[in-house]
């Protein structure tokens, strides 16, 4: 017997709502009227990303933070509202935020 099983024991009047459309549950949290801008630089030797120009909260910021390096697989930080990416990602970051419905500016090379 797994969970739906017996959450349906549980609650035997609910019912389930039917959409085919999972995404339009959802509600977009990601809010921006100028493109975000990556560019690259060099800091003591080694490349980074760096991603800027977001207006929306703060903590949704940081969650696109932490998103970009768990799908990337790499280190990085959020500091004075600018997410920063260890190493040259840009085409990767940039597919990435255009999927999610952002525009995207690129600077620096």
């Amino acid at each position: 017997m797994d969970l739906k099983d017996q959450l349906k024991n549980l609650f035997p009047d609910h019912v389930e709502p039917e959409s085919e459309d999972k995404e339009a549950l959802v509600p977009n949290i990601w809010i921006q009227d100028d493109p975000i801008i990556c560019k690259y630089e060099k800091r003591k030797g080694k490349p980074i990303t760096i991603l800027e120009g977001y207006n929306g909260a703060q903590e949704d910021f940081k969650i696109l933070s932490k998103e970009i390096k768990t799908t990337l697989g790499v280190g990085g930080s959020f500091k004075n509202e600018k997410i920063i990416i260890q190493g040259d990602y840009r085409d990767k970051i940039m597919s990435l935020l255009k999927d999610k419905g952002f525009n995207v500016k690129r600077v620096g090379g």
